[in-house]
């Protein structure tokens, strides 16, 4: 009998596994993909958003808040990209103003700090590149950007060392209460457990109902974006235009890696799996973005992509244990701002599992995670006692991105290794360049073939039936 059962191992769930590994109990993670990382997390804005946004007293101010808070010192224990670059709610010549003095008082009732209004020219001082068209801006310092993947997969890996058993291809049929436990159905079998955590994003609507009377609805909330190559943003800080009813709208950002990323869209669709992307709402985007900023460079378009948010009908997150169910908690309709929310969430409920358990504290828990070497960012001398030590660390795979074999080769082999093409490109950025790996994947196979190991034929591009080889069509 497993004291924690979670399901979905995205960032809230990997977070929940963390924050629960602080304690001494038996906690296993069910996934139906093939790796960590593989639905709403992988596909959003990456930012750690101030905090402005959401409505006083609801659920999302406050693990906004809190998680915010919480993102820098967590950055700094699990060892991935973080960069407080703040962020610009601008207000176009014609539009309401008023509509950034309502943020700012929601802010201020949320507990964002050093939150102000600016106008025009010290607006265009901070941004040049911003347009003429955009009279004034809400300016929130603690506004932050960070990496969807690293820290999904961080949060997992911390998770994993300290105890946390992940079951990958394991999607879950039913959850049934027995009167004292839960017994959850599998493709991979049944799990039995004391305790259940719902953290399975756009699902999490139908995990719940099968077990509770107090039935939700999750509404695919589509949003598309583009990401332009490293070193093209013409911006420092993550620009928005005042928010809609759907959404805080376009954007404009750097990212922790030196790219650009616009968007995203807004589109309410039926379909939990579509994330296909449209000639129309990637125009949109392209109109948007450059009604606010001068001289993005569209042409430095490496790839497009959407992603889903689960969008409960309340409107807020679902966060706690369930009224007529005992030891069954939600972490249901986690949209934005979800990922600046996931450390909170996860603190929370582990503490609060922890309570209703009676969990004795983890005397093993470690909460440092230490990330695959970054060449990059070591000195020359550095770098040249690495490639000493291990040649492969001078053998770049990916030209784009400058990722050698020694980076993809601790990819595989740390804690939840990757075992796919996504799981390596997510890790270490192999395949994410310019040519969006046009030139590497046919190394990085041989790589996986050779580490994982596993045959050719058995290397997918994210899982299941995505598999690269079919067959021979010559031997020599």
């Amino acid at each position: 009998m497993t004291d924690v059962i979670i399901i979905g191992a995205g960032v809230t769930g990997a977070a929940v596994a963390r924050y629960l590994s602080r304690y001494k109990a038996d906690i296993c993670v069910l996934e139906r993909e093939s790796d960590v990382c593989a639905g709403t997390t992988k596909a959003n804005s990456a930012i750690v958003h101030a905090g402005h946004d959401a409505k006083p007293g609801t659920l999302k101010a406050r693990f906004n808040i809190e998680g915010s808070e919480m993102m820098e010192d967590l950055s700094r224990e699990l060892d991935i990209p973080y960069k407080r670059n703040g962020s610009l709610v601008v207000c176009h010549k014609g539009q309401d103003a008023s509509g950034l003095n309502k943020l700012l008082e929601k802010g201020k009732a949320n507990g964002v700090k050093d939150l102000r209004i600016i106008e025009k020219e010290e607006l265009h001082r901070l941004e040049p590149s911003l347009s003429d068209d955009c009279e004034s801006a809400l300016f929130a310092p603690t506004g932050a950007i960070i990496c969807p993947f690293t820290l999904n997969i961080a949060l997992a890996e911390n998770a994993c060392t300290n105890g946390v058993r992940f079951y990958f291809n394991c999607e879950v049929t039913d959850v049934i209460f027995t009167g004292d436990h839960y017994k959850v159905s599998t493709g991979r079998g049944v799990f039995e457990a004391k305790a259940v955590v719902n953290a399975a994003g756009v699902y999490a609507d139908v995990i719940n109902n099968m077990v509770s009377e107090k039935k939700y609805h999750i509404t695919p909330r589509k949003g598309q974006y583009l990401l332009l190559d490293r070193n093209t943003s013409p911006v420092s800080h993550t620009i928005f235009s005042l928010p809609t009813k759907m959404g805080k709208g376009v954007l404009v950002t750097p990212t922790v890696h030196g790219n650009t990323l616009i968007g995203p869209t807004a589109e309410d669709i039926p379909d939990k799996e579509d994330t296909s992307t449209t000639s129309n709402s990637l125009d949109y985007i392209r109109k948007s973005a450059a009604a606010a900023v001068d001289g993005i460079p569209f042409h430095e378009v490496i790839t497009s992509f959407a992603g889903l948010r689960a969008h409960e009908d309340g409107g807020d997150f679902v966060i706690g244990e369930a009224a007529d169910k005992p030891l069954f908690f939600n972490a249901l309709g986690i949209e934005s701002p979800g990922l600046t929310s996931a450390p909170a969430i996860g603190k929370y409920l582990s503490d609060l599992i922890s309570e209703r358990l009676g969990l004795p504290d983890n005397p093993k828990y470690d909460p440092d995670r230490e990330g695959i070497v970054d060449p990059s960012s070591l000195s020359v001398e550095e770098r040249n006692e690495l490639i000493k030590r291990d040649p492969s660390y001078g053998q770049i795979i990916c030209r784009c991105e400058m990722i050698s074999e020694g980076e993809i080769k601790s990819a595989i082999n740390r804690p939840l290794g990757a075992r796919t093409l996504d799981g390596i490109k997510i890790r270490t950025r192999a395949g994410m360049g310019r040519c969006q790996a046009g030139f590497c994947t046919p190394k990085v196979m041989e790589i996986l073939e050779k580490e994982a190991p596993m045959s050719i034929f058995d290397v997918t591009k994210s899982g299941g039936e995505s598999h690269i080889v079919s067959g021979y069509n010559k031997r020599v």
